[in-house]
């Protein structure tokens, strides 16, 4: 454990920021999760309304800079393929 108030103060923010973006992180997970079960039991309305949400998730945890922007478009463009494939 640091001395020096500065690092004392650093490691509280870490912490924090920690605990934020692993529930973010988390939540992310869970909407594709969710996108992909919808797409798995073939309903197409549901499946829109999760594909909207995940995508939503994903552009919020790119700009924040929890994930690389080329992997949140990656993985859009992955849930558009399946959105595209049930809808077909």
């Amino acid at each position: 454990m640091p001395n020096i108030k500065s690092a004392i103060k650093r490691v509280k923010t870490a912490d924090k920021r920690r605990a934020q973006n692993m529930s973010v992180k988390s939540a992310l997970r869970t909407a594709i999760k969710n996108f992909e079960a919808k797409v798995e039991a073939g309903d197409v309305e549901v499946a829109k309304a999760a594909f909207t949400e995940a995508t939503k998730k994903l552009d919020k945890a790119a700009n924040k800079g929890l994930i690389h922007k080329n992997a949140a478009s990656r993985q859009k463009s992955r849930l558009a393929k399946k959105l595209n494939g049930l809808s077909a």
